[in-house]
């Protein structure tokens, strides 16, 4: 199985693009950052990752603002150079 969730703050917006199929696309930068516990003791975890979101999550993404914070889930993939990770977003739920 293939499923990320991950809370975070949206750090880089991008420009709507689309598709080839002409579906509107977003690309952005999300940074999370929490406590977790890992056998047995507390690990402080910040990480930032490149997403994406298609379709009607591109339009969600578009009326975000940096500095938002955000809920998300998706599946990860490879970016589309093929170097790294690409957290492909399905869906999005701003936190308030």
């Amino acid at each position: 199985m293939n499923r990320v969730m991950l809370s975070g703050q949206v750090m880089e917006k991008g420009a709507v693009r689309y598709t080839p199929a002409g579906l509107p696309a977003l690309d952005l930068s999300v940074k999370h950052e929490s406590q977790v516990t890992e056998a047995g003791h507390p690990r402080k975890v910040s990480l930032e990752i490149r997403a994406v979101g298609i379709g009607a999550v591109a339009e969600q993404i578009a009326k975000l603002a940096v500095g938002d914070t955000v809920s998300i889930a998706g599946f990860l993939g490879s970016q589309r150079n093929g170097r790294g990770v690409l957290l492909h977003i399905t869906e999005l739920q701003p936190q308030f």
